[in-house]
């Protein structure tokens, strides 16, 4: 602990495990005091409490938070204000795999994956600016995939919301320049990561089997850990990538570079 996001005010969606946990934990590490939000409340509540356990009453907060919903979002900012006093980072995780072809899918789980990958993002920046605007510097890091950057046959939902996310990215990093606030705005691109998440790739298959098959398909021949995206977007948050925006950052283990 360095204390590199001192005096930070965070929310992070999508925490009661996976990315969202290992972020949160990671910002609280470095001084921020977080609100967790997430569908999955319990798991929120539980993580929330662990941060609190670790480093002290108050770091974290925590509450149930549909991504997809205007409402919702309104009042978790609203919350932010109350708990944290605040809001100077937003972490825009909360997402969802929907694997299939353009024929596999109906219209309702397609516009399903994009209101959950992208309207969230939308929502929860247009909701979050009035605010950040009060506490700059401030930073957005929206979580993008490497998905979003290269294709596949089976991940037409998830390439296109990806992709999307990656776009919507750099418009709101434009967007708060020209407004001439010190907010930016960078999307992360990870490769596959040991996450529950990925229970939906394996499916019905021999996990272990799955893994090593994808790990194959990453030059560093593995998998990528949840900290290793954590701690990225610990700098993206701090102060040290004051500089940056508008950027995507590649944690893909050598993927896009083949």
């Amino acid at each position: 602990m360095s204390g590199r996001l001192a005096g930070k005010k965070a929310i992070v969606t999508g925490a009661a495990q996976g990315l969202g946990a290992a972020t949160a934990h990671a910002l609280a590490r470095e001084g921020a005091r977080v609100l967790l939000t997430d569908l999955n409340e319990d798991g929120a509540i539980a993580t929330a409490a662990a941060i609190d356990a670790e480093l002290g009453g108050g770091t974290a907060y925590a509450a149930r938070h549909d991504v997809a919903s205007e409402a919702d979002w309104q009042g978790m900012i609203a919350l932010a204000g109350e708990k944290l006093g605040g809001l100077s980072v937003l972490v825009n995780n909360a997402g969802i795999v929907l694997t299939g072809s353009i024929e596999d899918f109906t219209l309702e789980q397609w516009r399903h994956g994009g209101a959950v990958n992208v309207d969230s993002v939308f929502l929860g920046t247009k909701a979050a600016l009035p605010l950040m605007r009060e506490h700059q510097p401030g930073s957005i890091v929206n979580l993008s995939s490497i998905a979003g950057l290269i294709a596949s046959h089976n991940f037409a939902n998830y390439n296109a919301t990806k992709a999307a996310v990656w776009l919507l990215s750099k418009s709101i990093a434009l967007h708060c320049a020209r407004g001439g606030w010190d907010i930016r705005c960078n999307s992360v691109h990870p490769t596959f990561i040991k996450t529950p998440i990925l229970n939906d790739l394996v499916g019905d298959r021999d996990e272990a089997t799955v893994i090593a098959k994808l790990a194959k398909q990453v030059p560093l021949g593995r998998l990528g850990e949840a900290d290793e995206v954590a701690h990225a977007v610990v700098y993206l948050a701090s102060d040290e990538s004051r500089f940056m925006t508008g950027a995507e950052l590649k944690l893909d283990g050598g993927i896009s570079a083949m």
